[in-house]
């Protein structure tokens, strides 16, 4: 072999290995880059899960507020009648009615 295919094998061997110095090196850099993407998405996982419970509990408060309002609608819809009822001196529909105003009453309040 001669000195000057020696030279140029040794080159090229010295570059080769330069090359696989700079690949590890990058190997590593997307290393460290994947565990931080790894670690950003459990966060992310993390904050969603903590975002769904909240949206959960506001469902739950929302249906309360509303069963509320629906009561509340009610309880003054009997009211209103009991006074119409008894403007109009139909006493016994009055009655009736306060007797079903009591019930619901009591029914909302066993349901707390």
């Amino acid at each position: 072999m001669s000195k000057r295919k020696h030279l140029g094998g040794i080159k090229e061997a010295e570059k080769m290995k330069r090359r696989m110095e700079r690949v590890k090196v990058e190997m590593k850099e997307i290393s460290k880059e994947q565990e931080s993407i790894r670690k950003g998405q459990g966060e992310v996982k993390e904050k969603f899960k903590v975002i769904e419970l909240e949206c959960e509990q506001l469902r739950r408060q929302t249906d309360i507020m509303i069963r509320q309002s629906l009561n509340t609608q009610l309880r003054l819809c009997l009211i209103f009648q009991i006074l119409k009822a008894r403007e109009m001196s139909h006493f016994t529909k009055a009655a009736s009615l306060t007797r079903i105003l009591r019930e619901v009453i009591a029914k909302q309040g066993k349901e707390k």
